[in-house]
């Protein structure tokens, strides 16, 4: 339950900033190209604290512009190729698809979603993709290395993914971060909501299957094997220590695993209000 709360209150903080935002731009832009009036804007106001035709007028519209500019395109640019990309790669996937094991890893495990297959790759890997739809995609090495109970475990995991539309969320997030990136806190919401969703589909294979041992004992068998640091292969992901969190959760379930704001973020946030702090002194002056 605990990480259901902070999982929800991520993704709510992450969307109430991007609404904020984006129908601030959305109004300032009305008002930019077709002269709707708009009381109140973050944007325009910015504006107007400088004197018109002003070396800093000029400086800072042209900068608000080209923020508003860059966060069109970019969203504009990452859902068009992801688009491409999520069609080209459910293609790849269906033509390495092993007919004969996806159907008995379903006659076996009887999963409640049974949008799954088994793909024929000697790599051991486990990942949902899709967005409407989501796939779990099992590789053939996966199930080589894999006992019943583990496979039993990396599949419960996957299937919560599925169940949950962590993929879909997880571009959402990633989406904001990318074209909000002046606001630090979006990009901690995506990399945490990445770290929780992990440990919420550990703690649902858990539950699933009754036992921590399947789950430990996959994860370690895939340590042992060595992913690159890639996030197609979920079970496994290495990247911010997501790898050590799990093993904790599994270890000591109650014992609290810190979500904070990194320092990075920290430092970004007081630069970000040391410039709008500038502009008002500057218009001040």
């Amino acid at each position: 339950m605990r990480w259901q709360r902070k999982s929800a209150t991520i993704m709510a903080v992450s969307f109430f900033i991007a609404i904020l935002v984006w129908s601030q731009m959305g109004m300032y832009l009305a008002h930019l190209l077709f002269g709707v009036n708009v009381k109140v804007n973050f944007f325009k106001f910015c504006i107007s604290l400088f004197k018109e035709n002003s070396l800093y007028y000029f400086l800072v519209i042209t900068f608000l512009n080209s923020l508003i500019a860059y966060a069109i395109l970019i969203t504009c640019l990452k859902i068009t190729q992801q688009y491409v990309l999520s069609r080209r790669f459910k293609t790849r996937l269906m033509s390495l698809r092993n007919i004969i094991l996806t159907a008995n890893i379903i006659q076996e495990f009887q999963p409640l979603n049974q949008n799954i297959i088994v793909i024929d790759h000697d790599r051991a890997m486990a990942f949902t993709v899709g967005f409407r739809r989501p796939l779990v995609v099992l590789s053939s090495g996966l199930i080589e290395m894999l006992d019943r109970e583990e496979l039993e475990a990396v599949i419960a995991h996957e299937a919560f993914h599925q169940s949950n539309y962590d993929s879909l969320k997880i571009f959402l997030l990633q989406l904001i971060s990318q074209s909000l990136w002046f606001i630090p806190v979006t990009k901690w919401t995506y990399r945490n909501y990445k770290l929780i969703s992990e440990l919420l589909a550990d703690e649902y294979a858990v539950q699933k299957t009754g036992s921590e041992l399947g789950l430990g004992s996959a994860l370690l068998k895939l340590i042992k094997k060595g992913f690159s640091d890639h996030p197609t292969p979920v079970l496994v992901y290495f990247s911010d220590g997501v790898v050590n969190y799990r093993l904790q959760q599994l270890v000591d379930p109650n014992q609290m695993i810190p979500v904070r704001l990194g320092m990075i973020s920290i430092v970004i946030s007081i630069h970000v209000l040391l410039l709008f702090m500038g502009m008002i002194v500057l218009a001040i002056t």
